[in-house]
């Protein structure tokens, strides 16, 4: 009778020691899904082909960029506009919601009382390319937004190396424990 109640609780905890590991295994998937999508979807905007970026920094007489001016963009011809403020770096960002016949129309950029005009320009046949315009005022503190920078890119990699370590770990220590098992029960029987 005690070693059927024995075999019972040894069966119950190779059980609950399996769907441990496929527990941790789905959730660390969850996370790392988490980490990919979430962000596209907060961050998601008009499709290209409708979206009009008119972005830049604004400096300084020192050349460095200047925080929270108000800079307003405005597209004239359909009278739409907005006013965005700078960052820390001094960058500002406007994003319209721009179709192709608005190839063309005045576009009114004003900072710090300087206005500039230019016009809207983007090749109508292409609808993957980031449709945008840069505009600086001042000189001196134009940085790359576009590139990722270097630092992030290690921390990210080195996070994920670290990540996929452990899991990597926990998984083989997982499978030679259960060979073990598997083994000592296999030599019991031969007996």
């Amino acid at each position: 009778m005690r070693s059927k109640r024995e075999w019972r609780r040894r069966v119950a905890r190779e059980r609950a020691g399996k769907s441990g590991a496929r527990w941790k295994l789905a959730a660390a998937t969850a996370t790392l899904c988490g980490l990919i999508i979430v962000p596209a979807i907060l961050f998601a905007t008009h499709e290209a082909d409708h979206r009009f970026t008119v972005e830049g920094f604004v400096c300084g007489a020192d050349g460095k960029g200047e925080a929270n001016v108000a800079v307003l963009v405005k597209d004239s011809r359909i009278s739409y506009g907005q006013t965005v403020l700078t960052d820390g770096d001094g960058f500002y960002t406007a994003t319209f919601h721009l179709h192709n016949d608005n190839l063309g129309d005045p576009l009114l950029v004003e900072a710090k009382g300087e206005q500039q005009n230019h016009k809207v320009q983007f090749d109508p046949k292409d609808l993957e390319s980031e449709r945008k315009i840069q505009v600086h005022f001042g000189s001196g503190c134009v940085h790359d937004r576009n590139g990722v920078s270097g630092p992030l890119l290690v921390v990210l990699g080195t996070g994920a190396a670290v990540v996929g370590g452990i899991v990597g770990v926990r998984m083989i220590k997982a499978w030679r424990k259960q060979r073990a098992k598997r083994e000592k029960g296999q030599g019991k029987r031969k007996k």
